[in-house]
């Protein structure tokens, strides 16, 4: 069984800063991809950023120059560093991996989802 842990996430005025974190828990045997979607009312939910166990990163276009996200290995967690926040940044981001674990011996695919804390951005 995999399952992630999310921390961070609040309230903020606009230009303000916030962090959030995800830690992924199991027999963790290779991390394809983690990193973060969010959702806001009248929009899908999309992609925010990514990193591939590789050190790829991916970033929506509205959040480059903006975000950060970063990893540690060792700890299975992958965190987002958020700067210069906005009120269209509100959402319910949610975290999203997808890799391999072991379970009763044997090698699994996995992908799970984060219950995503509200990153709140006030004007």
């Amino acid at each position: 069984q995999v399952h992630l842990v999310e921390s961070g996430g609040g309230l903020v005025q606009t230009g303000g800063s916030l962090r959030v974190s995800c830690q992924s828990s199991g027999q963790i045997l290779r991390i394809a991809d983690m990193g973060w979607y969010r959702k806001s009312p009248g929009r899908q939910r999309e992609l925010v950023a990514t990193v591939s166990g590789d050190g790829k990163t991916v970033y929506a276009d509205s959040v480059k120059g903006r975000f950060t996200i970063g990893r540690d290995n060792a700890e299975n967690t992958v965190y987002l560093q958020m700067s210069s926040l906005k009120p269209a940044d509100t959402a319910v981001s949610y975290c999203h991996a997808r890799g391999t674990f072991t379970s009763s011996g044997q090698t699994r695919d996995f992908e799970v989802w984060g219950l995503g804390p509200l990153v709140n951005v006030s004007s």
